[in-house]
């Protein structure tokens, strides 16, 4: 009998309660070290929502002034297409991101937490995050796109 090779997979539960978003496990292999502000990966079943690219306009296509509020109307845009479909924060299991300047990014990491909490609470989904020339609207500093699973 030989041994699989790689590493161990931990299945933990995501720290809702509720009914709707019982199925959503975040997979974190055994002996890696626990990610800030992401998971490393998510399983669950369920109905799928998926947003194409979002920025950070609002309803008349103005786009906020500056990165920061341009994420925080970004994931207030993506809040509110999800909630279209009966979708809530916690049943993300993925965004990405598309920025035009790491550093901006990188510079913002403590407000932009603060934001990110505030619409989407403390429910991280697997990230990844892109340095991109530009994006589509010239004057657009980051786009997301989302995938939500809404349990069955």
């Amino acid at each position: 009998m030989t041994t699989p090779k790689g590493p161990q997979l931990a299945v933990l539960p995501t720290a809702a309660e509720d009914n709707t978003s019982r199925g959503a496990q975040v997979l974190q292999p055994s002996g890696w070290p626990m990610p800030k502000g992401y998971a490393n990966g998510m399983a669950v079943e369920g109905r799928i929502v998926v947003t194409g690219g979002v920025i950070g306009w609002d309803a008349q296509e103005r786009l906020a002034d500056g990165f920061v509020a341009q994420v925080r109307q970004t994931l207030s845009n993506i809040a509110e297409i999800l909630a279209e479909a009966g979708a809530r924060p916690e049943h993300l299991v993925r965004l990405t991101w598309y920025v035009v300047d790491m550093e901006e990014y990188l510079a913002n990491l403590k407000e932009l937490g603060k934001i990110y909490r505030a619409i989407f609470g403390a429910h991280y989904p697997a990230m990844a995050l892109v340095q991109v020339v530009r994006l589509v609207e010239k004057a657009a500093r980051v786009e997301i796109e989302a995938t939500a699973i809404i349990p069955h």
